[in-house]
């Protein structure tokens, strides 16, 4: 008759069992190490800076790579496979790999740019290919962004960092006015639009930048605005296009538009 240890070793030596038994363990190790992380992270004055959360992040997704890697290798080991020829191996085959991975390789090596160069970090606000977002995550591989317009989270391969843009948290905006209104009258309506923006509880300052183009059917003037936050960005240009119509309104001034003229001739009959 088996004993319950026999019986306990022969289920134990199943392949099945020990594979999920590596795969749990990974998975738990995971989770303590992420829950370790995350604790002394609230105890971290750094922690609570938009470069301690990014820190966090990269480190975090290090971790969970690193863990898949090593399940990977004991399950190769648990199911009677030798690691040591598999990685032996790796260098006749490495020409073959590092064509297929190229682009994962590039995003690696592109997260740890971001990082150590500090060109972006979580919170702060970046264009890509004409997209406006907020940097929500860094990873190693991508960069998680949530567009302004529509709230949608796009990822975005780490490679294409050069086509990224850290946007400022300053808008210049142009204000057409008519050639017959009087230099001195179109910047005192400026200078009362300035004022008016100025009292948004989104906008830090304001300040109006004198004449900046002569167009063919109005005078742009330009002034900027400096948000609170540049995440309020679209928000902000919203509500100071709003006062620029209500002030131009007020003083009775028309936004000027171009205007076609068409002549007929009339033939002689």
């Amino acid at each position: 008759m088996k004993t319950v240890l026999d019986i306990l070793i022969k289920i134990f030596s199943n392949n099945l069992v020990r594979s999920v038994l590596v795969v749990a363990a990974g998975a738990l190790i995971y989770k303590f190490v992420s829950f370790l992380l995350l604790r002394r992270a609230r105890k971290s004055r750094l922690m609570k800076t938009n470069k301690g959360e990014t820190y966090l992040r990269l480190t975090i997704s290090i971790v969970k790579y690193t863990i898949l890697v090593l399940t990977v290798l004991l399950l190769l080991q648990v199911n009677d496979v030798n690691v040591t020829s598999v990685v032996a191996g790796i260098g006749i085959v490495s020409v073959v790999l590092g064509l297929a991975v190229q682009d994962a390789l590039q995003d690696i090596i592109r997260g740890f740019s971001i990082i150590s160069d500090e060109y972006f970090r979580v919170g702060d606000m970046v264009s890509y290919n004409g997209t406006e977002g907020k940097v929500l995550e860094l990873g190693l591989k991508t960069t998680k962004i949530r567009e302004l317009r529509t709230n949608h989270i796009l990822s975005i391969p780490n490679r294409a960092i050069k086509e990224m843009q850290l946007l400022s948290d300053m808008i210049y905006i142009n204000v057409p006015l008519p050639y017959e209104l009087k230099l001195g009258d179109a910047e005192a309506i400026m200078n009362e639009i300035t004022a008016a923006c100025q009292n948004n509880d989104l906008v830090k300052s304001t300040s109006y930048l004198g004449v900046n183009e002569l167009a063919d059917s109005a005078i742009r003037y330009l002034f900027s605005v400096q948000c609170v936050d540049n995440q309020f960005m679209l928000k902000v240009r919203r509500d100071c296009l709003h006062v620029v119509l209500e002030v131009l309104e007020q003083h009775k001034v028309a936004v000027p538009y171009n205007q076609l003229d068409v002549h007929t001739r009339r033939e002689k009959e």
